[in-house]
């Protein structure tokens, strides 16, 4: 193994070789050796347990997915190389297990390498720890920030939040004293992304842009990874940052309070909005888990069932939509054997609390 970076060594060897010379080839090197990236082993065995169901849920095997950067990407990889040229890229979890299906999520999670908890590979050591805790942190504000701005595409914008820090994988492996003896005594990320190019000549954003194309993920991924520092970032990206930032200030991490309000309001928040979900997400209450499995209904039979919701008797809704009382009582008898409810009050219940009404 390459001896620990010390400090000014990686800028002196910057400063006397090109970069395609010596970090290049430490670069090259360290994105390989990211071909395999291990999972928390409670995260693959989970999802095991989930796929091994008789009627597995799409919304659980999703949750379970997300919950780790190693599985989430592998999920990504397996459905991106099944798109096909005319399929069209998988930006999305649900989208990955939806096209996949359980069986072959259940083979890819059989395979996948593990870490543990109270067990150290020589390999990585604490990395993918440290790297997984830091992800969901910033997945969770993300959503947050997500629903709060009411973003349009919140699936997305997950998966962009848990691989953002990806290039921090490759330049642990290129470089043994990373983090801690390239940062010195950088302390906001802004401040780290700095000392990166100074003494590296690259960044992690850039790097983590770098590997997500080699993994063929969808450009708009690999765009949000590479950009996720950027003062100029609108839109997902922004989302991403500000996201970045805050799982930041929760873990009592020091960052620009100028820039943290710069970019929230690049998203859509105003300093009110802000300082609520600076003040939720210590807390941990504010994650409103995602409906994400299919309605077995018909849009028929979501039709009338949103109008029993509203109160409304068979007549009423069989005057609202032109059609027979006969017909409407037939449309909700479909409805209760299709959700598992004796009547309309759980039927109601059941639909409202998967998302469909």
């Amino acid at each position: 193994m390459e001896a620990a970076i010390r400090p000014g060594t990686a800028r002196a060897e910057a400063s006397s070789r090109p970069v395609g010379e010596g970090h290049g080839r430490r670069l090259t090197r360290a994105l390989e050796a990211l071909e395999v990236f291990p999972a928390l082993a409670e995260s693959r065995d989970r999802l095991l347990r989930l796929v091994g169901e008789s009627q597995p849920s799409l919304g659980d095997m999703v949750g379970a997915v997300e919950s780790d950067p190693a599985l989430a990407i592998s999920v990504l990889r397996l459905a991106n190389r099944h798109s096909g040229p005319r399929g069209g890229k998988v930006t999305s979890i649900r989208d990955g297990v939806e096209r996949l299906g359980p069986a072959a999520v259940e083979g890819l999670a059989e395979r996948v390498d593990v870490f543990d908890f109270f067990e150290r590979s020589p390999t990585w050591d604490v990395a993918p720890e440290r790297f997984r805790l830091h992800a969901v942190a910033v997945q969770r504000a993300a959503d947050r920030i997500a629903r709060e701005v009411d973003h349009a595409d919140r699936d997305e914008v997950l998966v962009a939040a848990l691989l953002h820090d990806i290039g921090k994988l490759v330049l642990v492996q290129a470089y043994p004293g990373y983090p801690g003896q390239v940062h010195g005594d950088a302390r906001t990320p802004e401040a780290r992304l700095r000392a990166e190019r100074r003494e590296l000549g690259v960044d992690h954003a850039l790097v983590g842009g770098v590997l997500a194309r080699r993994w063929e993920l969808p450009s708009r991924l690999a765009t949000a990874i590479e950009r996720h520092h950027s003062d100029e970032a609108l839109g997902e990206i922004a989302v991403v940052r500000l996201a970045d930032m805050l799982a930041h200030y929760i873990n009592d991490q020091p960052v620009d309070p100028s820039q943290l309000l710069r970019t929230a309001r690049a998203v859509g928040l105003d300093g009110k909005g802000l300082r609520s979900i600076l003040y939720e997400l210590p807390f941990g209450t504010m994650t409103e888990r995602r409906h994400v499995d299919p309605c077995p209904l018909s849009a028929r039979e979501l039709e009338i069932l949103k109008r029993l919701a509203e109160g409304k008797v068979y007549k009423q809704i069989a005057v609202d939509l032109s059609l027979s009382t006969s017909t409407v009582r037939t449309h909700l008898h479909n409805t209760y054997a299709k959700l598992g409810a004796v009547d309309r009050a759980q039927a109601v219940l059941a639909a409202t609390q998967r998302g469909w009404l």
